[in-house]
């Protein structure tokens, strides 16, 4: 009986966050009540208090179940040591770009996380998990564009650090005007033309 109940615990606080979820990607966090939430899994405002303290602990309860694309493919890429440094910039930036094409649910919640919520006090978590999976991000890519040029005898156009702000600006931008569009162009292509070129800009050859 006790591990029934527990069953049905875990199925009705799973339920509140794809409510939660939907309703944040709907009308934003701050737009979003309690109540909302709670008729949108079909619960009462009495079961979100039983599993969540407030909203801010629903919404931080509801990122916790997602890995967020760039901490995915910054832990593949710490693997891919075997590959052409040039190659793996290529690789991580396409796999970025898989992640958003492919998973809807991670998504949706990187959507919210980053286009439909406040970053005020409460949520500077949020903030500061996106920070640190970004500069791991920027440290990959300045090591991978450094030893891709010094294995080609290049001196690149720009300091690595700035080529790779750029490569992640470049990235930001795809992925924004993908998402704007209402996702109509095939971002996975776009993106590897796009990468190409820029890195043809920087002086690599291939």
């Amino acid at each position: 009986m006790a591990r029934r109940t527990k069953e049905d615990a875990d199925v009705t606080r799973n339920r509140l966050l794809d409510a939660a979820e939907s309703v944040f990607y709907e009308k934003g966090v701050a737009r979003s009540s309690l109540n909302e939430i709670a008729q949108a899994a079909g619960a009462t405002r009495g079961a979100i208090y039983w599993h969540f303290k407030d909203k801010l602990d629903l919404f931080n309860a509801m990122m916790d179940r997602v890995t967020l694309p760039m901490e995915v493919v910054c832990d593949l890429q710490t693997e891919s040591v075997l590959a052409e440094p040039l190659q793996r910039v290529r690789g991580l930036l396409q796999r970025l770009f898989s992640v958003f094409m492919d998973d809807a649910h991670t998504r949706r919640v990187f959507e919210i996380a980053m286009y439909r919520v406040e970053y005020v006090q409460e949520l500077r978590g949020v903030r500061e998990r996106h920070q640190a999976a970004l500069e791991r991000l920027h440290a990959l890519l300045v090591a991978d564009l450094s030893l891709a040029a010094q294995n080609a005898g290049l001196a690149l156009s720009i300091p690595p650090q700035d080529a790779a702000l750029g490569l992640q600006a470049l990235f930001d931008g795809l992925l924004q005007a993908w998402m704007l569009s209402g996702v109509r162009f095939d971002l996975r292509g776009v993106g590897a033309g796009v990468v190409d070129a820029y890195l043809r800009g920087l002086g690599f050859k291939a």
